[in-house]
């Protein structure tokens, strides 16, 4: 006789809650990975929401800084943002786009507000990259609303995707190191979905508007608005949204097994790595 394994529901894990934080030239932000209560998630590094009307919180922006090792995702939600770094790329990141920067072996970029007054929100993740591609060349991509595919999987539920894959329908980021997924959800009251994570991966949920219960059965927990989920348990996960319904982030990656050592801008796997991004940087090898 064979027999079909029951579905294991991934539930929350653990709830966090980010804390206020500044950056740049004192941006004003919320950071849920890479502070004292959640400092990484692997391969998740940091996860920084930033969201305000107040041109003041972010007028100042990003001047040029360096990175090594690692990866960031800055996805907009709304505002204008100009990324431009010393290899020669630049772009103008609008409403609905995603920058995903690899820094690898090191380059110097910043990212300023194109706009003094309006909203200005979204979100950047960083993702550490593996021992063998931390010394990588920089690569930096660039994908505007349009090339950013939006599902419908169920009814009263749409999602963009970013990176990973719903329904057959892929993202248009890849890192074969990771296998990242990255999703923005919307939710309409009373929509709910199933959704078979990877296989593997640590995975986290954001929700920014609204709430959403998330789990099945006695484990469903609600997550509210500026609340992360770490998921665990399963590899389905269910969604549901009451009340005004709700929009978060669905986020997942591989992890990497390896030693983090980390200083500011810089994440290596050594403390001597760390030592020696210093002296490159400060020699002008980036």
């Amino acid at each position: 006789m064979s027999t079909i394994d029951p579905i294991r529901y991934a539930r929350i894990a653990r709830k966090v809650r980010g804390t206020p934080a500044s950056d740049g030239a004192g941006v004003k932000l919320t950071r849920v990975i890479g502070g004292a209560e959640l400092p990484e998630l692997d391969p998740f590094l940091l996860l920084d929401e930033f969201g305000t009307d107040r041109s003041e919180d972010y007028l100042a922006g990003f001047p040029s800084h360096p990175h090594r090792g690692f990866e960031t995702v800055t996805y907009m939600l709304d505002g204008r943002m100009r990324h431009k770094d010393n290899h020669g790329n630049e772009g103008l990141l609008v409403p609905g786009s995603v920058q995903w920067m690899t820094a690898g072996r090191g380059l110097v970029h910043s990212e300023m507000p194109e706009q003094e007054e309006g909203r200005m929100r979204g979100f950047q993740l960083w993702v550490n990259l593996p021992a063998k591609e931390k010394m990588t060349d920089p690569r930096y991509q660039e994908f505007p609303p349009a090339e950013l595919p939006v599902v419908a999987p169920a009814a009263g539920v749409t999602v963009k995707v970013i990176a990973g894959d719903v329904d057959g329908v892929r993202g248009p980021i890849s890192q074969p190191a990771t296998e990242p997924l990255y999703l923005d959800i919307a939710l309409e009251a009373g929509a709910e979905w199933l959704y078979a994570l990877p296989t593997g991966h640590n995975a986290f949920a954001y929700a920014f508007e609204g709430a959403a219960w998330l789990g099945e059965g006695e484990d469903a927990r609600e997550l509210s608005a500026q609340e992360m989920a770490v998921l665990g348990g399963g590899d389905v996960l269910r969604l549901r949204a009451d009340g005004a319904g709700a929009r978060l982030i669905l986020v997942a990656g591989r992890p990497l097994r390896e030693p983090v050592a980390r200083h500011g801008p810089f994440v290596m796997n050594t403390r001597q790595e760390i030592m020696q991004a210093f002296v490159d940087y400060q020699e002008g090898r980036f």
